[in-house]
């Protein structure tokens, strides 16, 4: 085969890609069920996140009273609950639907040999309902920034899929929407780097990498990537 593994990214490449709007209108839906001040809670969701992607913050509650303590604001334990189950539910169910053709790539990968694997920097909603997860089943390695302490900005978290998995980089395909620079730092590990970009999910995310390398727009396509 002409690669052992393949390694993917969750939001945008594995789950369908959601316009960098929609994660605002949650930090507003959140802003108001804790009566903060929409424009300063939006500013300190959005400064504040690497902390809870890189496991700073062990769960929602955490970091929504790290934000109320900024801005501040005294907020009832219940009200925290509420926001913190608001947004758990939020990845639950409407930011894990499955890209087309997800689960059946996965599932022809694992009939066909090849090891599976997972990079995703995510918070701490994500490990927390991903056994339940169509994807699951298929996934040899699961790596969660959150978990890891580190996010896809730094390379290391390629090293340690690629440890977990115990192949070569060079014998690995890592398909990604682009973000952090992802698809440049798992190049420069020796990854095969593939990214996919549907024009209808093309947005103005500010995290978005500058790609110059393979791009495919459907995950069908991994297939002839594998020259099987």
């Amino acid at each position: 085969m002409k690669y052992q593994a393949v390694i993917f990214d969750l939001g945008g490449t594995l789950n369908r890609g959601h316009y960098w709007f929609e994660y605002i209108d949650v930090a507003k839906e959140l802003a108001a069920t804790i009566s903060a001040p929409v424009d300063d809670f939006l500013r300190l969701w959005s400064s504040q996140s690497s902390g809870l992607i890189t496991g700073v913050f062990q769960d929602f509650q955490a970091y929504i009273r790290h934000i109320c303590a900024l801005l501040r604001l005294n907020v009832p334990d219940n009200l925290i609950d509420n926001a913190a189950n608001f947004a758990l539910s939020v990845t639950k169910n409407r930011f894990m639907t499955p890209r087309d053709g997800a689960v059946e790539l996965l599932s022809h990968l694992k009939s066909n040999g090849y090891k599976t694997g997972l990079i995703s920097d995510c918070g701490p909603d994500v490990p927390s309902i991903w056994k339940s997860l169509c994807f699951a089943p298929f996934i040899d390695v699961a790596v969660f920034s959150c978990s890891e302490g580190m996010n896809k900005g730094d390379p290391r978290i390629f090293q340690i899929a690629i440890d977990r998995l115990a192949i070569k980089p060079e014998n690995c395909l890592y398909i990604a929407d682009g973000m952090r620079n992802e698809l440049a730092n798992a190049a420069k590990l020796g990854m095969h780097s593939v990214q996919i970009l549907v024009p209808d999910e093309i947005d103005d995310s500010p995290i978005r990498e500058d790609w110059r390398g393979p791009v495919i727009s459907s995950l069908k396509e991994v297939i002839n990537l594998l020259g099987e």
